[in-house]
């Protein structure tokens, strides 16, 4: 206790902002925005795993939650870095310079100012972190019990950044913030070149993972080994040579003898060199003595460091690799390939990991995915989340006919799948595997099933019953209409789908092998149908409601057919 000041109920550590609990409720909400299936601007729609959505993403976060929560091994995310501009996820709940003003005294409700300096930076990380929150706490509850995420900062939030992420994912569940460079040093900068950006790492349970020993950092790019390149052909395999003399010297405590006609400071004292000189460890070149280091020792032992260099490319990096398959840079600041590719390293291989970047941008993590699977044999698959933000008409990349954001990531994915293909095709023959470049496109929309609109109902009540009894929008294709029931009954995106006919008319689609069975033709549905239906087998049946055409009598001996065959759920929409 200080000068009589006690901790009250009131107070706590923590970071506080005005809107942050509308903020918080925001995640809460529930979504009546679907998922609609684009086939033709997908790749391989019925064998690929990838999935590519375009959307706000705190939307389409929501969309995803019953289908993939806790089945996230990894995120990666390279948000706006709020560098005072305004920034494209203007949500609803997000404070105006008014209300802030109101909130943190400078303003009274009338408006008059209560100080004499009127405060807009707040308000800058008002917003910014107003749009982080909610989005991050929907990323939490998709990660697996095993799973991290990645977040690429600069300065401008680096710290808020933090403060936030101890919240939503738990100050023990913070591994390391690294620090990345990001481009070269410009002499027009402010007094010191910011060239570098942050990653901050978080599990999802670090004791967790803790016990999976290759999630950290000991898990190393093959950059670091570059100088292991020395092989004695002795079954010991490849080594660096690394000085022996002891840092430090005498400052240090190092010993100081004379050895192999060579004298100074060592790492070890001379019985302890002797027998490293013995077994061949240590040897002599050139007047100095080198202890030899091999490079299958340090794998899995040595942990990676959390200051990064060139070693993972920087902008530059990421443009270049755009031009090399565009013919023009046409993105701005990209994230490079290999700075993915490095993070993927980090997480253990296991089958058929699914990494989620709803930042997507370029689609850099897209096209690292693919390339690092390529490379050794992986089956991680992705998907990517991304705003359809129009380009800038003066662009290059508007000139060339990509209209938005999406339009540049989808082609990008399409053209980086084709070359990967092209440059490992002799080691995909060799290995006897496909490789997975395809992608699925679903894009957020308003949901295809009726939903009751007060405002609606007070102008022409009849004609609002109606509508709501009919159930499904009149639009809406089949195509779509699965789609919200796959997300409904927790399959995900990437399930197979069958479109089976019926013996008795008409047609169901069978999806994730029988786990789903969903009846949405517009023709009413029959029993010989139900029973035909039910004889498949599947774990769920999902029939549209407007299907019974309003004979409930109908529905009931069908939900009957059902607990006969014991079929598990039998569900109407």
């Amino acid at each position: 206790m200080v000068n009589g000041d006690t901790e009250t109920a009131t107070e706590r550590f923590g970071l506080f902002w005005p809107g942050k609990s509308k903020a918080q409720a925001v995640a809460q909400i529930p979504t009546s925005a679907t998922l609609i299936p684009a086939p033709e601007e997908s790749i391989d729609w019925d064998n690929t795993k990838n999935i590519y959505i375009e959307g706000d993403n705190l939307e389409v976060l929501k969309a995803l939650q019953n289908s993939y929560r806790r089945k996230i091994k990894m995120i990666y995310i390279d948000p706006p870095y709020n560098t005072g501009k305004e920034f494209i996820y203007p949500d609803n709940y997000q404070e105006g310079l008014q209300t802030y003003l109101e909130y943190t005294g400078q303003k009274n409700e009338a408006g008059e100012v209560t100080e004499s300096k009127k405060e807009t930076g707040g308000r800058k990380h008002t917003n910014w972190l107003n749009m982080m929150y909610p989005r991050l706490q929907l990323a939490k509850s998709l990660l697996a019990d095993d799973g991290v995420i990645f977040i690429s900062i600069d300065d401008n939030e680096q710290a808020n950044l933090r403060k936030l992420s101890d919240e939503v994912f738990g100050e023990q569940n913070f591994v390391a913030c690294f620090v990345q460079k990001s481009r070269g040093g410009i002499s027009n900068d402010k007094l010191v070149s910011e060239n570098h950006n942050y990653i901050i790492m978080y599990s999802k349970n670090y004791e967790f993972i803790h016990k999976k020993r290759n999630l950290f950092g000991i898990l190393r790019s093959e950059i670091d080994f570059k100088n292991y390149n020395k092989n004695d052909n002795d079954g010991k395999g490849f080594y660096a040579l690394n000085p022996v003399s002891g840092p430090g010297g005498a400052r240090k405590g190092n010993p100081f003898y004379r050895i192999l006609d060579v004298e100074g400071y060592w790492r070890y004292g001379k019985e302890k060199m002797l027998e490293l000189i013995k077994i061949g460890k240590v040897i002599k070149i050139n007047n100095s003595l080198y202890q030899k280091t091999y490079k299958n020792v340090l794998v899995g032992t040595k942990k990676g460091a959390s200051t990064w260099l060139n070693d993972v490319g920087t902008t530059a990096n990421g443009s270049q690799e755009i031009k090399n398959l565009f013919e023009n840079i046409i993105f701005d600041f990209p994230k490079p390939v290999g700075l993915i590719k490095f993070l993927l390293n980090f997480i253990d291989k296991g089958d058929n990991d699914v990494i989620l970047d709803f930042f997507s941008g370029s689609a850099t993590t897209a096209h690292a995915v693919m390339q690092l699977n390529a490379e050794d044999g992986g089956n991680r698959t992705h998907i990517q989340v991304q705003l359809p933000e129009p380009t800038d008409e003066k662009s290059e990349a508007y000139k060339a006919g990509y209209k938005t954001i999406s339009d540049i990531g989808k082609e990008r994915i399409r053209r980086a799948g084709k070359k990967i293909l092209t440059d490992y095709a002799g080691k995909l023959k060799e290995r006897k595997k496909s490789l997975d470049v395809g992608f699925r496109v679903y894009k957020l929309a308003p949901s295809n099933f009726v939903e009751w609109n007060e405002e609606k109902a007070k102008e022409n009540i009849q004609q609002s019953i109606l509508d709501f009894a009919e159930n499904k929008k009149s639009d809406a294709s089949p195509e779509a209409l699965l789609a919200e029931i796959m997300l409904q009954s927790k399959i995900t995106l990437d399930a197979k789908i069958e479109k089976k006919n019926l013996s008795n008319g008409g047609w169901v689609y069978m999806v994730d092998d029988g786990n789903l069975v969903a009846y949405v033709d517009d023709k009413q549905i029959t029993e010989d149908q139900a029973k035909e239906i039910a004889n498949m087998g599947p774990a769920k049946l999902v029939v549209v409601d407007s299907a019974f055409n309003g004979n409930d009598a109908l529905k009931i001996n069908i939900a009957n057919i059902c607990k006969e065959k014991f079929i598990k759920e039998f569900k109407t929409i």
